[in-house]
């Protein structure tokens, strides 16, 4: 009988090591949450802010297992022309059929695919998602750092992917020829900064 007990007992620590931990599902904070846009041309650059419509993580124990955040395309704005008839110009410009087509395309989104946990720092990871933006849908990767802080949890990284994928070709060196100093980069810069609460 002895015997039997504690077979019964290490079969059973034998199975716990196994369950895997409970799903905990943390909102993400609109209010306190930021993403800051940047683009270069040839001489100079701009910068911006985003605003997030919504989103949520997801956690296995203390690991991250998923997420997703919306954005509101319609927010975009700039950020450094302190002019207000050159920022409105060029916010405008942002929001037209040339670049994000905000009227047509009012969001746009980002799902987690995957994450990939550092083996030493735990609070390190590499993120791969589905990026969709006017309507496009490209995977992008980045490494995000994360702070567990019990009921909020806070989320940086820094998403770096060629616009013309979404078919925003406005002012590309990579489809059209004599720019000069009017050549846009391909290449937009997205700071990821989430707050999220539990729920």
């Amino acid at each position: 009988m002895r015997s039997i007990l504690i077979l019964a007992v290490t079969v059973s620590m034998f199975l716990s090591a196994f369950v895997m931990p409970e799903a905990t599902t943390f909102k993400v904070s609109v209010e306190d949450s930021k993403l800051i846009w940047s683009g270069k041309r040839v001489n100079y650059g701009h910068s911006g802010e985003i605003k997030i419509q919504s989103g949520e993580l997801t956690f296995n124990g203390s690991r991250l297992s998923g997420g997703s955040f919306t954005i509101d395309m319609t927010s975009i704005r700039d950020l450094d022309i302190e002019d207000e008839q050159r920022n409105g110009k060029l916010t405008g410009h942002l929001k037209s059929g040339d670049f994000f087509d905000v009227e047509k395309f009012p969001i746009a989104n980002f799902v987690i695919t995957a994450v990939k946990q550092d083996k030493v720092d735990k609070g390190n990871y590499e993120v791969t998602g589905d990026l969709t933006i006017k309507g496009v849908t490209s995977p992008v990767t980045f490494k995000s750092q994360i702070e567990n802080l019990g009921e909020t949890i806070r989320a940086t990284g820094l998403i770096a992917f060629d616009r013309t994928k979404f078919n925003v070709k406005y002012g590309s060196g990579s489809f059209f020829d004599d720019l000069g100093d009017k050549m846009i980069h391909d290449e937009i810069s997205l700071k990821v900064e989430l707050v999220a609460h539990k729920q």
